[in-house]
């Protein structure tokens, strides 16, 4: 049988028995079985054929079956229909900031800061804005930043009023103004310009120049746009933000960038530090502008830059909004800021090694540099080189917290302060104090380097020199008159000594918490020092207390 299609002639006689009418379709496009149409007629089969027949249109049936299904299942498949994994959502770019521009910039205002004129002869010698810079004790790479803009200010007549420029923001509607202490500290009066061009004149000014905030109140006969105060720790690096001001006096300037760094803190810029790192671009003038988040509000308030060149270079500093809120908010108030005092220098302990060796879980706990005579912590037996751990049942992990937590204290309460003191646990009773208004300004004396001592004795294993501290000594170098120890001469600058740390200058007064009586009887303690090093405990004028772990080397030979 010819399964592929029906002959048009006459099929072949059977006989009559053995045949059965069947129908065959033969279309143009292939088999229809016992189908009807155009093309189709009815012919006589023969039984066996029949059943030959019907198997092979059961099969022929299945074929196009599984064809027409393979065609919905492979279809999709074979034009690229297949799903497709989820993609992660990408936030669409921003593509400008006009709105949180709108909200802000009516709140932004440009200070000029006056003060009564001068003596010429007064400016000469004891410069007034000059003298506040250097009382902040700024680094030169701040410093730098400031004195830039104000020289250009620096020849005027006598007569003319000597004064600053900056920037500020309303924080109230009724005309109270938050900006840098730098700005305003030392004036007289400012005058403070709105976006609008509106001008007031304030003589009510309150500042803390801890932090190097101030406030400025005026009469504000309507209400005026403000900004609010955001949250600086829910801020995260890469997040985007905004630096408004009037650099250069350009006033309502924008720039952005996003925050570089958290927490910065360390830079002797202020007593009290709290600073988000951003590279938008921040030039004399901003100081005092607000540093926002894309919501509007304020997460910082533009203080200083950190440059080699005295320009911008993308190293931009801001003091975080949640240590402005509480100064703010004091200022307001008393117009001053009253702070819990301890009466301690104090040094991170970021050693691990040092702290082991001190009895000192790592990340714990902050060393006393120096006691300050007369302070609450003098009072409550703390000692030089003492490690605190905790202070009114609050851990301490570095000098931030013990600062933070200090300050906010109550005064004239006592609480437990938890030290560890030679390797031994002991908890102290101490009474706050409220902090004075000079603490944190006196200027930290240059500390002189020591003449070589003919008597000096040497250090092999250690790489250094060292003499006995005499009275004469002590007082020329700016040592405590109680200060004992042995005072290193010199420094191999290639020796265990030097890389450890140690300079010309320092005192030794423990070695492996071990008290140093004299040059002679460390001589003997560094010549038993082991492999794994000795723990010194060292003093110097302008640093007070430290650790350094000195690990032995080759003994140093010189020609």
């Amino acid at each position: 049988m010819i399964i592929r299609g029906v002959p048009d002639g006459p099929l072949p006689a059977e006989p009559a028995a053995n045949r059965e009418p069947a129908s065959v379709c033969l279309q143009s496009r292939g088999f229809t079985v016992n189908g009807a149409g155009p093309a189709c007629r009815t012919a006589p089969v023969s039984k066996e054929g029949g059943a030959n027949m019907a198997r092979w249109s059961l099969a022929l049936v299945c074929l196009v079956v599984g064809g027409v299904a393979g065609t919905f299942v492979a279809g999709p498949l074979l034009h690229g229909d297949n799903p497709a994994p989820q993609a992660v959502a990408i936030p669409k770019e921003i593509t400008s900031y006009r709105d949180v521009v709108k909200k802000v910039l009516p709140a932004v205002v440009s200070i000029e800061a006056r003060a009564k004129p001068k003596a010429r002869v007064q400016q000469e010698r004891n410069p007034r804005r000059r003298a506040d810079l250097d009382d902040m004790q700024l680094p030169d790479e701040f410093r730098k930043f400031l004195e830039e803009y104000q020289d250009g200010q620096a020849e005027r007549p006598d007569s003319a009023p000597s004064g600053g420029f900056g920037s500020g923001f309303l924080v109230d509607p009724k005309g109270i103004v938050l900006t840098n202490f730098h700005v305003v500290g030392g004036s007289d009066s400012v005058e403070i310009q709105l976006k609008d061009g509106r001008k007031f004149v304030s003589k009510d000014i309150k500042g803390d120049r801890k932090t190097d905030l101030a406030v400025v109140r005026f009469d504000a006969k309507t209400p005026l746009p403000y900004l609010e105060l955001g949250d600086s720790d829910a801020m995260e690096i890469g997040d985007r933000v905004l630096a408004v001001g009037a650099p250069f006096g350009l006033t309502g300037s924008v720039t952005s960038g996003i925050v570089s760094a958290k927490g910065r803190n360390g830079l002797q810029m202020n007593l009290y530090e709290d600073f988000l790192q951003t590279d938008a671009a921040i030039n004399p003038g901003n100081s005092g502008g607000p540093l926002v988040n894309l919501a509007g509000q304020v997460v910082g308030i533009n203080a200083a830059i950190k440059s080699r060149s005295g320009g911008f270079q993308g190293v931009g500093l801001a003091i975080a909004s949640n240590l402005a809120n509480n100064v703010v908010q004091q200022l307001l108030k008393d117009g001053t800021v009253h702070r819990g005092y301890l009466g301690v220098q104090i040094k991170d302990l970021d050693d691990a090694e040092v702290a082991s060796r001190l009895g000192v879980k790592e990340h714990t706990g902050v060393v006393v540099g120096q006691v300050f005579d007369g302070s609450p912590a003098a009072k409550a037996g703390l000692k030089d080189g003492d490690v605190v751990t905790s202070i009114g049942g609050k851990p301490v992990t570095n000098g931030r917290d013990l600062q933070r937590v200090v300050a906010a204290l109550p005064l004239r309460q006592p609480v437990d302060l938890a030290v560890v003191r030679d390797g031994k646990a002991q908890v102290l009773s101490v009474t706050i104090e409220e902090q004075p208004d000079d603490f944190g300004n006196a200027r930290v004396p240059v500390q002189r380097a020591p003449a070589r001592d003919k008597d000096s004795v040497k250090l092999d294993k250690l790489g250094a020199e060292v003499t006995d501290l005499t009275p004469e000594l002590a007082e020329e170098l700016g040592f405590r008159e109680s200060a004992k120890g042995a005072l290193i001469t010199k420094v191999d600058p290639d020796g265990p000594a030097a890389r450890a740390g140690l300079r010309r200058g320092m005192l030794v007064v423990k070695a492996d918490k071990e008290p140093v009586k004299s040059a002679a009887a460390f001589k003997a303690q560094a010549d038993r020092v082991p492999v794994k090093g000795v723990l010194l405990q060292v003093q110097s004028p302008r640093e007070g207390t430290k650790y350094v772990l000195v690990k032995p080397g080759e003994p140093v030979t010189r020609d």
